[in-house]
């Protein structure tokens, strides 16, 4: 990979820095490699031709249909990184599939190019958000009752799509897929697992105020039952350990409270300046809507800000890094793949680390506060006592009782029902996600500096993905077929202060439970 180079101004960063050293041959290819080396040292004074591979390599791509078709064939062959086939020996020149019986040769860049904008424009008009919106008259009738009765929600028949054929299209895209690539080709199986997302999703949007509604949220979406890879800590009993050492860090304690004066035209400048000088030529629109339920919210490639909402400086700084480092980031750099065209969108299965990402870089530059850390937290709570039964009157209760404004309580509490039961037991689960992805991106990003591959951080940032994703991606930045990313968060550009940050947070939580500790804790009580 080629030095690092100065950016010039308003020129997206680079990520250079990062050797990229080639993926490690799989177990059929150094195989195959020994074979090639034993066939080239051996003393005979005329060389036989090697047997021809057979024509279903199902041992290098696992298709295993033995059909011997030419795009499967193609795609196969080239699904492992096609630089390690090759030696520098003089070698007789490998068996290579024949040509299609018709149509010109397709590479597999271009088959799954193909299959990737395929999924692109098949979930073009899936809105899930929009799909759930409640109509502002919700808000008034359920002020106006005094919070006594459940809220009067409908939701419109008219999807923007007719969705058992968006279902039939999705589901014909898996096929081609899989016939094309394969089942076992890795970057197929990431397609594969983003088109039948959205093909669930069109089936949960078919059922919003439905139970079956809340069992495909859950599905896509996990719930705060779900256990963490220690396979013990279930995301309710993480959501409840931190309920209690927030609610202990009172804001009041930490300073003054924070004085929300900026208007959202306002904040709609400022961010536009702040963006300006981040994205560079890339231009990022920031603009005032007031059809929006949260604060803010990113797109493609704009940032909308919430008629009437008020910020302080502190929510700017929050927005700038959240919004815009990584949801607006990540879209764009999804959006600069030659190839893996799919990660400029975000199925459910990427949002843990969307929404993580995002809380952590907060958390980083010291954006965040015990305020706002607690909102994301409550967040899983009022998931869980959703799910257990508890309505949507009980949960809005339950958010007054944590001191949020009345506006807060309804905003919040409509958050986790909107698609779901209001009188309990069927959520919408997505809110889940927020504390979990940041535990899950901070051990994965520790994993990858403790195992001498923070190369591979960055690449959280390359699009939309899972971390299941990140390994694979990072192993075909050498054949082409993804670009590392071109925006990342400043903290990222350099990971030495990350990697000390993370060594000496470790270092400290083990430290405070020592005699130290006690010692301070007795010298304070004096």
């Amino acid at each position: 990979m080629p030095p690092k180079q100065e950016p010039r101004e308003k020129e997206p960063r680079e990520v250079a820095a990062f050797a990229v050293p080639p993926p490690p041959l799989v177990p059929a290819e150094a195989e195959e490699g020994r074979e090639a080396k034993d066939f080239a040292e051996e003393p005979s004074k005329e060389r036989e031709r090697p047997p021809e591979r057979p024509s279903s390599p199902g041992k290098r791509n696992g298709n295993g249909n033995g059909n011997g078709s030419a795009k499967g064939q193609v795609a196969e062959h080239a699904a492992t990184a096609p630089l390690e086939s090759l030696s520098l020996r003089d070698d007789p020149i490998p068996s290579v599939p024949p040509p299609p019986a018709a149509g010109p040769w397709r590479s597999y860049k271009e088959i799954l190019a193909k299959l990737s904008q395929r999924v692109l424009e098949a979930q073009r008009p899936i809105r899930i958000l929009q799909a759930l919106r409640w109509e502002s008259a919700v808000e008034e009738q359920f002020l106006r009752g005094k919070q006594r009765d459940l809220p009067k929600v409908t939701y419109a028949s008219d999807l923007g799509f007719d969705a058992d054929a968006k279902i039939a299209e999705l589901e014909e895209i898996l096929r081609d897929a899989e016939r094309e690539l394969g089942k076992n080709d890795r970057l197929g199986q990431i397609l594969r697992q983003t088109a039948a997302e959205y093909r669930d999703v069109v089936r949960m949007l078919k059922s919003r105020g439905k139970r079956d509604f809340y069992k495909l949220s859950r599905v896509l979406y996990g719930s705060p039952k779900d256990k963490l890879p220690d396979g013990q800590t279930s995301v309710r009993d993480m959501g409840i350990v931190l309920y209690d050492v927030l609610t202990a860090i009172g804001g009041e304690k930490l300073g003054p409270p924070e004085r929300r004066e900026i208007t959202a035209e306002m904040a709609a400048m400022e961010l536009n300046a702040r963006f300006d000088r981040f994205f560079g030529s890339a231009a990022i629109r920031v603009q005032v809507d007031d059809s929006i339920l949260a604060d803010a919210a990113a797109g493609s490639d704009y940032v909308k800000i919430r008629s009437g909402a008020t910020f302080s400086t502190r929510d700017i700084d929050i927005l700038e890094a959240h919004e815009g480092w990584v949801h607006v980031a990540t879209n764009l750099n999804g959006q600069a793949q030659p190839v893996a065209r799919w990660l400029g969108k975000g199925p459910p299965r990427t949002t843990a680390v969307q929404e993580g990402l995002a809380a952590l870089v907060e958390i980083f530059t010291f954006r965040s506060s015990p305020r706002r850390a607690k909102k994301l937290n409550d967040r899983i709570l009022a998931v869980d006592k959703a799910e257990d039964g508890a309505s949507f009157l009980d949960v809005f209760e339950w958010y007054r009782t944590e001191g949020y404004e009345e506006d807060e309580c309804f905003q919040n509490a409509r958050r986790v029902f909107r698609g779901g039961l209001l009188e309990g037991g069927g959520p919408f689960t997505k809110d889940a996600c927020y504390c979990k992805g940041i535990v899950l991106n901070y051990a994965f990003m520790r994993a990858a500096i403790q195992q001498d591959k923070a190369a591979l951080i960055p690449f959280l940032f390359v699009g939309k993905v899972a971390h299941e994703d990140v390994p694979v991606l990072y192993a075909h930045v050498t054949d082409g077929i993804v670009k590392p990313p071109p925006y990342l968060p400043p903290l990222f550009d350099d990971m030495n202060g990350l990697a000390i940050w993370m060594c000496y947070s470790s270092f400290f939580s083990r430290l405070g439970a020592t005699a130290i500790a006690e010692h301070y804790s007795k010298v304070m009580a004096l």
